[in-house]
């Protein structure tokens, strides 16, 4: 393979790693719709929003390869379990294929652990029952605790069955850190995946998650990256560094 080919390679496999995501309340049909245009452009992993935008993007993104993703229990995750488990159920049937939920932080900070396990273990059977293909992902929400409940709560995700852990809402007083990304690809190990999400704005900052362990990427500045990682390949080409 060249340089060259490499490089396109290298710019691909990053596009396919983010969640191109527009959660603001004040978000559009206008916004969806240029969110959806650009997914397609750039080879996204997903578009990433809120329930209702779901059935807009899943007709938007027909034959596609970028998938549907909608939020849980967004952004609090103080929603009661059964709620949390019937909008899952309702999201995919409005055609979302992934879901992002948030566990109930209260409830990992008073040790009940056992429940938080039973909260994200009945959006993953209600997503495993809609659709055994959909892929589930349970925001700890890491800046609101510390690196036992952080240890604890990536734990509990595994055990209940879900695909990733992920870092944030960006609803939060802070987003992913390199640290963080690492502690909770420490504790699930290979074998599920670890999403950041959450103040990731440069190409830079994805490529530090991701050499963290980060396997997918919650972004909000999708395209700024792509565009970034691009100027770094045409960089590399004329004799500058990737």
């Amino acid at each position: 393979m060249s340089e060259s080919s490499h490089l396109s390679a290298s710019v691909e496999a990053l596009a396919s790693t983010i969640d191109h995501t527009a959660l603001k309340p004040e978000t559009n049909e206008a916004a969806i719709r240029k969110l959806c245009e650009e997914a397609r452009q750039f080879g996204f992993a997903s578009v990433c929003v809120n329930p209702t935008w779901v059935p807009l993007c899943a007709e938007l993104l027909v034959n596609s390869p970028v998938k549907v993703c909608t939020v849980i229990g967004f952004p609090l995750g103080a929603t009661l379990t059964s709620v949390k488990a019937f909008e899952t159920t309702e999201a995919i049937a409005a055609g979302a294929t992934e879901v992002d939920m948030v566990i109930n932080i209260g409830w990992l900070k008073d040790g009940r652990d056992g429940d938080v396990r039973h909260d994200i273990a009945a959006v993953v059977s209600a997503a495993r029952a809609a659709d055994p293909d959909v892929l589930v992902k349970v925001i700890i929400e890491t800046a609101l605790l510390s690196e036992d409940e952080k240890r604890r709560a990536s734990k509990l995700t595994q055990d209940a069955g879900a695909d990733f852990v992920k870092t944030s809402t960006g609803f939060s007083s802070g987003g992913a850190t390199v640290e963080d990304v690492a502690l909770m690809r420490s504790v699930v190990g290979e074998s599920m995946g670890v999403k950041a999400a959450g103040g990731i704005r440069t190409a830079a900052d994805a490529q530090a998650m991701i050499a963290a362990g980060a396997t997918r990427l919650g972004a909000s500045a999708g395209v700024q990256i792509m565009r970034e990682s691009q100027g770094g390949e045409n960089a590399n080409n004329a004799g500058g560094a990737y």
